[in-house]
C-alpha cells in the first residue's frame, strides 16, 4: 500500500484535549466555523480586522484588496509600517524589553540568551552600519548564512533600513549563490567565514568568494562578513568587513524606514519547473500580517510559551517562523545551529528537556530518521527524556505518513499533544490548509481544513470543482495578504505558473494534487503535479538537476524523476547517458560518485541523486519525447505493465532497470 493510500484509508481520529480547547485562541470547531462565516460574509472586514488587530501601523490604511490587476493583487496598499519595528520595538516600549526572545543553541551545546532589548540594539547597529555603506530602501541584500543570531539581525536590520532580503541557504553551492545574486541585483552581501555542522567547520567565505568571482555581481560593493569560527579566510580589502568591526561604534538606536505596506520585504528563491530559480517576492504587511496570525491560530502561542521552530533560516519556514512570526507576536523561540543527531540521535529531545520547549515545529523527515535512531538505542529514544513541557508539535515541509504522525504523537507527545499538520509554499507565506489545536479533530497524515479566510479548493484541469472523494488539482479561489506578489523580474512567468490560463487565469494554482475525504472534507496532499521533487521539504526542480548532469562534460543526456523515500519523503533518482560506453560494476559505481559530488558543487549536496542509473539511452518516442512515466516506475522498481509500443528502443528499459 502506497502511503498515499494509506492515509485516504485511515480513519483513526484524534479529538483536541477538552482543557486545550478551553483556554485555545480558536476554541473549537464553532469557533473556527465563525471565523470561516465572518470571512464569507465580509472577506475586506475580516482581513482588515486582523491588520488592525494584529499590526502596528504608522499611517493607517483605508485600502484592503485592491483586484484592479489581478492577478497583481494589492492589500493594505495605502498603509505604512515597519516589519522590524513590529518585530522589536513595540514589544520594547510596553515594557517587555527584558523577555528573553532568543534561546539560541549553538552547534556544540553553548546557549545564549537574547532579550528584545538586547537584540533590537543589535539590529539597528547593523542598520547604522549598512547605511553607511550606502545601502538604503529599495536596495537588495544577499544573506547568505549559518543559523545564528547574526542571521536574524541581518535580516531585521535589512527590513529595519527599508532593503529587500534575499537569504540563500547556507548548503547551496557556489554556483547557486551567483545566480541568485545576479538575478536579484544584490548591492550587499551577508556572509560568515564558515559554519558549524555536526562538529564539522564548512565553508560559507570561500563559496561566496567562488560566486562573486563569476561574474555578473558587479553590482556587490560590501562583503560582511561574521567571525563564527575564526577560520582562515581570502580577504579583499576594497570589499570584505568584519560584522564585528562595522557595528563597534554604531549607537544602537536607528530610526525604521516606514514604508509602504507593498513594498518588497524580501525576495526568496525556490526551485520551478524550469532550470532557472524562481524569485519569490513578498510584501511587508501582508507578509508580516499571515505570520503573526497564524502564530496566534496554529501554534495557539500564548505569552508564556517556549517555541521551536528547527527550520533553516535560508528557507520560507524559518522567515515565517523563526525571523517573523514568533517576534512579532513578542514569543521566545530556540533557534538552533546544529543537526538532530549530534552528538547523538537524542539532541531535539534533550534540548526540548532543557530549554521547557512548549510548541515544537519540525519536518517529517527529521522524525523518520529519528524513529530510526530511536528504536536502534533506547537511550536516545524520546521516552528516556522529560518532554512533559510539550503541548502543540507540528510538521512542516511535506506530508507526514501516518505512521510516523503515531509514532510522533505517542513517542514524543505523550499522545496528549495535538500535531498541527500544516501545508503551505514558499509562495503562500504562511499556513494555509492545517489543523487548530483547539479546535480540529485529527486525522494521522491529513492537514484537515484551510484557515478562517483561505478558499481553498480542487479542481480538474479546467479548472471545474471535482467531488469530495476524487483527486484534482489543489488551487486557491481567491488572494489573500501574504500571498506571493510577482516572481522578481518576470511578471510573464508569475502569471504563467500560478495563474495559468487553462485554469481560468483566476485560480492560485498550488502545484501539488490534493483529495478531500467524502465525509469531513478534510484534505491530504498526493504530491506534486509538475516537474518538482520534494526531498527532505525542499523543493528541487528536475530540469535544475537534468541542467547539472549535462554541465558535466562526461554526460551526454539525463533525467531526473523521484520515488518515495522512507526517510526523505522523496529521493532522486538520475538516469544518465555517457557520451562513451555505458559504464558497468565498479566502474558504474565509481562515475555515480562522481556525478553526485558534481550535482553537489554544481546545486548544493541536498540535490545529490540517491540513485544513478547509466543506459545507452533513454527511454523515448519515435518523436524523441523522454517518456517520464515509465522512468518513475523504473524508479519504484515497478514491473513496466503500461504500452510501450510508442517506444523508440524499449530494450533501454532493462538497462535502467540497473542501479550503479
Amino acid at each position: 500500500m502506497s502511503a498515499i493510500e494509506s492515509v485516504l484509508q485511515e480513519r483513526r481520529v484524534f479529538p483536541p484535549p477538552a482543557a486545550m480547547t478551553a483556554s485555545a485562541s480558536v476554541p473549537g470547531m464553532d469557533a473556527y466555523l465563525a471565523l470561516v462565516a465572518e470571512a464569507e460574509r465580509d472577506y475586506e472586514g475580516f482581513w482588515a480586522r486582523l491588520a488592525r488587530e494584529t499590526l502596528t501601523w504608522k499611517t493607517p490604511f483605508t485600502k484592503v484588496l485592491d483586484e484592479s490587476n489581478a492577478p497583481f493583487y494589492t492589500w493594505f496598499e495605502d498603509g505604512e509600517l515597519n516589519a522590524s519595528y513590529n518585530s522589536l520595538d513595540r514589544h520594547v516600549e510596553a515594557g517587555n524589553g527584558e523577555r528573553v526572545a532568543v534561546i539560541f543553541e549553538a552547534d556544540d551545546g553553548a546557549v545564549t540568551p537574547v532579550t528584545y532589548s538586547d537584540l533590537l540594539g543589535r539590529v539597528c547597529r547593523f542598520a547604522n552600519a549598512l547605511k553607511k555603506r550606502g545601502i538604503k530602501k529599495g536596495d537588495r541584500v544577499v544573506i547568505y548564512m549559518p543559523m545564528s543570531i547574526e542571521g536574524i539581525v541581518a535580516m531585521q536590520a535589512c527590513a529595519r533600513i527599508g532593503a529587500t532580503h534575499s537569504v540563500v541557504f547556507g548548503g547551496f553551492s557556489s554556483k547557486s549563490l551567483n545566480e541568485r545574486l545576479v538575478d536579484v541585483g544584490a548591492t550587499a552581501l551577508v556572509t560568515s567565514d564558515e559554519q558549524m555542522r555536526g562538529g564539522k567547520a564548512l565553508p560559507l567565505k570561500s563559496i561566496a568568494d567562488e560566486a562573486l568571482a563569476m561574474g555578473g555581481c558587479e553590482a556587490v560593493k560590501s562583503v560582511i562578513v561574521y567571525r563564527r569560527t575564526g577560520g582562515k579566510v581570502a580577504w579583499d580589502e576594497g570589499r570584505d568587513l568584519w560584522m564585528h568591526e562595522v557595528v563597534a561604534n554604531e549607537p544602537d538606536t536607528c530610526v525604521p524606514e516606514w514604508v509602504g505596506a507593498e513594498h518588497p520585504l524580501f525576495i526568496l528563491y525556490t526551485s520551478g519547473s524550469t532550470g532557472k530559480p524562481k524569485g519569490v517576492q513578498h510584501s511587508t504587511g501582508g507578509f508580516l500580517l499571515w505570520a503573526a496570525q497564524t502564530m496566534k491560530w496554529t501554534f495557539d502561542w500564548k505569552p508564556t510559551d517556549i517555541f521551536w521552530c528547527t527550520a533553516d533560516i535560508g528557507w520560507i519556514t524559518g522567515h515565517s517562523y523563526i525571523t517573523y512570526g514568533p517576534l512579532a507576536m513578542g514569543g521566545t523561540q530556540v533557534v538552533f545551529e546544529g543537526v538532530p543527531t549530534y552528538p547523538n540521535a537524542g539532541r531535539f529531545w534533550d534540548m526540548i528537556a532543557r530549554h521547557k520547549v512548549n510548541v515544537f515545529y519540525t519536518a517529517p523527515t527529521a522524525i523518520r530518521s529519528l524513529i530510526k535512531a530511536a528504536e536502534a538505542d533506547a537511550k536516545v529514544h524520546p521516552k528516556s527524556y522529560d518532554l512533559s513541557s510539550l503541548r502543540i508539535l507540528g510538521t512542516v515541509g511535506e506530508p507526514i505518513n501516518p505512521e510516523a504522525w503515531v509514532w510522533y504523537h505517542e513517542n514524543v507527545g505523550g499522545a496528549r499533544c495535538p500535531i498541527v499538520d500544516t501545508w503551505w509554499q514558499t509562495e503562500t507565506g504562511g499556513h494555509m490548509i492545517t489543523p487548530l489545536p483547539g479546535a480540529t479533530p485529527l486525522v494521522p497524515g491529513s492537514c484537515t481544513l484551510p484557515l478562517p479566510g483561505i478558499t481553498a479548493a480542487i479542481v480538474d484541469e479546467t479548472g471545474q470543482d471535482v467531488p469530495n472523494g476524487q483527486g484534482g488539482i489543489l488551487v486557491v479561489k481567491r488572494p489573500w495578504p501574504s500571498m506571493i506578489r510577482t516572481i522578481w523580474g518576470d511578471p510573464e512567468r508569475f502569471k504563467k505558473s500560478y495563474y495559468p490560463e487553462e485554469l481560468g487565469g483566476k485560480l492560485y494554482l498550488a502545484g501539488d494534487g490534493s483529495v478531500r475525504d467524502k465525509e469531513t472534507g478534510y484534505f491530504t496532499i498526493m504530491g506534486r503535479i509538475d516537474d518538482v521533487l520534494n526531498v527532505s521539504g525542499h523543493r528541487l526542480g528536475t530540469m535544475e538537476i537534468e541542467s547539472a548532469l549535462v554541465a558535466n562534460p562526461l554526460v551526454a543526456e539525463a533525467a531526473v524523476v523521484g520515488r518515495p523515500d522512507d526517510t526523505t519523503g522523496e529521493a532522486v533518482v538520475a538516469f544518465v547517458v555517457l557520451k562513451r560506453a555505458r559504464p558497468q560494476g565498479d566502474e558504474a559505481v565509481k562515475l555515480a560518485n562522481e556525478l553526485r559530488a558534481w550535482v553537489g558543487k554544481e546545486i548544493g549536496p541536498i540535490a545529490k541523486p540517491k540513485d544513478i542509473r547509466f543506459g545507452e539511452n533513454l527511454p523515448k518516442t519515435r518523436s524523441g519525447k523522454i517518456m517520464r512515466r515509465l522512468l518513475r516506475s523504473l524508479a519504484k522498481g515497478e514491473a513496466i505493465t503500461q504500452d510501450v509500443s510508442t517506444l523508440e528502443n524499449p530494450a533501454i528499459l532493462e538497462q535502467l532497470g540497473e542501479s550503479a
